[in-house]
Order: C-alpha cells, then sequence, then structure tokens
C-alpha cells in the first residue's frame, strides 16, 4: 500500500488547508445538516470519520495522528455548532445539554480517529521495511 506523504513534509499552505481548512468545512456542512436531515447530518459525521483515519496516515505513528486528531476534531466541531448557530435551525438530533462540549468530543473522537491512522501507517511503514529511525520520544 502506498502512504501519502508525511504531514510535516507537506508545503505550510497545503498543511493549513488540510489540517484546518477541511475540517471546519466539513464541520460547518454538519452544522448545516444538523437543522436539515439527521440521515445528511450522520453521512457528514461518517465522512468525517473516514477524513480522520486518513488524516492519521499522514503521520509516522499513533502519537502524531492523536495530535492532528485532536485539533481537526475540535475544528470541525467549531466549525458544526457555528454553522447551526449561523442557520439558526432547529437540531434534528440531540446537541447535548451543553452544546459547546460536542466540540470537546469531536476532540477526542478525532484524536482516537487519527490515533488509529497513525497506527495503521506505522505497521504499513514496518512491514514495507520503509521506517524512518524514531526519536528517543517516539517508542510510546
Amino acid at each position: 500500500m502506498h502512504l501519502p506523504p508525511l504531514f510535516r513534509d507537506r508545503p505550510r499552505p497545503v498543511q493549513v488547508i488540510l489540517g484546518g481548512v477541511i475540517p471546519l468545512a466539513l464541520g460547518a456542512v454538519a452544522g448545516i445538516m444538523v437543522g436539515i436531515s439527521a440521515g445528511a447530518y450522520w453521512a457528514v459525521g461518517a465522512v468525517a470519520a473516514v477524513g480522520g483515519v486518513l488524516a492519521g496516515l499522514e503521520h509516522r505513528d499513533g502519537w502524531g495522528g492523536a495530535d492532528r486528531g485532536v485539533v481537526g476534531g475540535a475544528i470541525y466541531g467549531i466549525g458544526l455548532l457555528v454553522a447551526h448557530a449561523i442557520a439558526g435551525t432547529d437540531a434534528t438530533v440531540s446537541l447535548g445539554s451543553f452544546p459547546p462540549l460536542l466540540a470537546v468530543v469531536t476532540a477526542i473522537i478525532g484524536m482516537l480517529l487519527g490515533a488509529l491512522g497513525g497506527r495503521i501507517a506505522r505497521e504499513i511503514r514496518e512491514r514495507s521495511g520503509d521506517q524512518e529511525r524514531p526519536g528517543p520520544l517516539a517508542s510510546h
């Protein structure tokens, strides 16, 4: 399996788009969909979840993927809440009794999905013999 380039090796504008703009845009779409259709909201969430795992593949291991996932998940959750507030619609699914907590929940889910992707990438690299020497802190 061919892995994407490491996130840290990408140009800064690409990092901003992949790590910030895309999660924000997906969150905004989810925020609009939550007021229109529960099914569409969950479908956008599923796309975002797959994207979280794929984003983790751009990291050396699960720790790097988790770091990226927590940030992407938080941005997704904030985008969702802001877009939903701007749309001014009633949510078709529960956003919880304290909706701002949703950003924390999406950050945790993003962290887990990114870590999964990073762990998968590490396994693929180890099996293909394409390993870079980890630093002293990378052995967690």
